[in-house]
């Protein structure tokens, strides 16, 4: 089984089941599955094969879901970009990803213009027009990139409805999700239809996610926490999904009283904005079962703040691109514990292990290293690096974790951003949970800078609420909360911190921030 056929068995079983609302719109199973069908139909008569490249510059639309699914039903591979990239990050994925077809809105146009020269192996540029005109009427020169266009409705207006796919197999390759790329350019993890499927299957199961529920799916849809929390699970349970074109508190809130949502997942910031909102009330939000928190750890302080205001809980949960990404959840029949990821979700091992790859004492710190049926098959066209990745069939994921005696899993932060302050460890989280607990601040994040005497000096950049606040009240506070290596050397403010697409604080942009300032 994979993602694409158990949507159609879905269809076949509850075809008036409402699998969408878009823009206060809403859209059947069976009226979903014959847009995917006929999709799947649309890219063969184009000429696309299974195992063809096929990369998607869409923001959160039913055109995602439609080319997603239509593309895997076909046994092409998808890959999905983030489409506020810069030309060249998107040539560069495009070229390296050797991809055949773009499917992107209309505003991709001078994109294409530009770089279609530079990519000789894309054979069509699939258009989803954002306003009522026609795109070609956007079209003021003539050349040759022009003849590769076709409008999405073009696409799926010519398909098949009878469209038979092909058979696919569970290790073909289903999607390429190349990494943020922070340490060089970025890596493109071949993940299979097992991989999807299982971890969406074994996520659904863990989260209790049923054909009654319906999903705020606010996250960016090109990112593996949308596409398998709230995309893939969702939709292989049945349920219903909220498709919220780009995020704001105002329309969370909106979404979640007039649909009577019951699961919202997001990131830490997602949270912090939702809880800083002053006009969301705890009535808005009591339909929940339900939330879920990702992409980033989230400090104990935010979850307890906005537990208490929206009478909600937060259960948190770790997770990487190249695992599907899901690998630990804290449990919904057991004790949440906040701070923690949680517990290993079924049919995924996790352990945590020294610089030797064997497994440290309960409470000892350590890289997280994971094993499943969720893991990818490898980096494309990168042996050298999956080998370095996945060692003995066990991922190694780069984060510093200990495990407690009741086996749930903490992180303590990237073995990257580990601080070293006269030879004693510091690790970035501890400092900005306790900066996070001042109730002046709004958000925080710790770096290690060069230092003569220690070696390293820790740095921390705030944005605060009270702009009486001064840095050495904050210290102060420090000093009481922290051990004396650990206090940061410096407090700077700013009024805001640089954060990625799906609002994960980007350390290692901010040090290039500050550096450069």
């Amino acid at each position: 089984m994979n993602l694409s056929s158990q949507l159609h068995e879905t269809a076949k079983a509850s075809a008036d089941k409402i699998a969408y609302y878009f823009l206060d719109k809403s859209c059947t199973y069976a009226e979903l599955d014959g847009a995917i069908t006929k999709f799947a139909s649309g890219l063969e008569k184009l000429g696309v094969k299974q195992g063809d490249h096929i990369a998607l510059l869409l923001g959160n639309s039913p055109q995602f879901v439609i080319s997603l699914y239509g593309a895997l039903r076909l046994g092409a591979t998808v890959i999905p970009i983030n489409p506020i990239y810069t030309e060249d990050e998107i040539g560069y994925i495009l070229k390296n990803g050797d991809v055949k077809v773009v499917v992107g809105v209309d505003l991709m146009i001078p994109l294409a213009e530009k770089v279609h020269r530079l990519l000789p192996k894309v054979e069509h540029y699939i258009i989803c027009e954002t306003e009522q005109n026609d795109y070609k009427e956007k079209i003021v020169e003539e050349l040759s990139v022009y003849s590769k266009m076709k409008s999405f409705t073009e696409v799926i207006t010519s398909g098949d409805i009878s469209f038979q796919g092909p058979t696919l197999e569970d290790n073909d390759t289903a999607l390429i999700l190349y990494t943020s790329g922070t340490t060089g350019k970025p890596k493109g993890a071949m993940l299979t239809h097992k991989n999807l499927y299982s971890n969406a299957k074994d996520i659904g199961d863990y989260l209790k996610i049923n054909h009654d529920d319906r999903v705020i799916t606010a996250l960016p849809m090109f990112h593996v926490f949308c596409l398998t929390v709230a995309l893939n699970a969702p939709l292989l349970s049945g349920a219903a999904i909220l498709i919220v074109p780009k995020f704001s508190p105002k329309e969370i809130f909106r979404l979640a009283k007039q649909y009577e949502a019951t699961v919202f997942a997001g990131v830490p910031t997602m949270y912090n904005f939702l809880y800083q909102y002053s006009d969301g009330n705890a009535e808005d939000f009591k339909s929940f079962r339900l939330c879920i928190s990702g992409g980033a750890s989230l400090p104990v302080a935010l979850l307890q703040n906005f537990e208490t205001k929206f009478n909600v809980l937060i259960s948190e949960g770790y997770g990487l691109s190249e695992a599907s990404p899901v690998t630990c959840f804290n449990p919904l029949d057991r004790p949440r514990k906040p701070g923690s990821i949680g517990t290993t979700i079924l049919n995924v091992q996790n352990k945590v292990v020294n610089e030797l790859g064997e497994e440290v004492p309960v409470g000892a710190v350590g890289e997280l290293i994971v094993r499943g049926s969720n893991v990818m098959k490898g980096y494309y066209k990168m042996p050298e690096e999956t080998a370095a990745a996945i060692k003995d069939g066990w991922l190694y994921t780069g984060d510093m974790a200990r495990m407690d005696e009741e086996g749930y899993f903490y992180i303590v932060d990237r073995k990257k951003d580990l601080i070293i302050v006269g030879g004693y460890n510091v690790y970035p989280r501890e400092v900005e949970e306790v900066i996070y607990n001042h109730h002046d601040v709004v958000e925080a994040a710790v770096l290690g800078q060069p230092d003569p005497n220690q070696g390293e000096a820790v740095c921390a950049y705030v944005v605060r609420k009270n702009l009486e606040l001064t840095a050495e009240q904050l210290l102060e506070y420090c000093k009481e909360h922290l051990a004396k290596y650990k206090v940061p050397s410096s407090i700077e403010f700013l009024e805001e911190l640089p954060k990625n697409t799906t609002g994960k604080i980007l350390r290692r942009a901010l040090k290039k921030q500050v550096t450069h300032s």
